[in-house]
């Protein structure tokens, strides 16, 4: 692999990561919400 190849793989890698990152704190924060819906009722 040429420098620049690594370089944008880094950068893919990267922007999955953060993508991922957003779901799984969405999902958490979901959870949360849901279960203090549950709780209040």
């Amino acid at each position: 692999m040429t420098e620049k190849q690594t370089e944008a793989f880094i950068a893919a890698r990267k922007s999955r990561n953060r993508a991922l990152g957003l779901v799984l704190g969405a999902l958490a924060v979901l959870f949360f919400a849901i279960t203090v819906v549950k709780f209040v009722t």
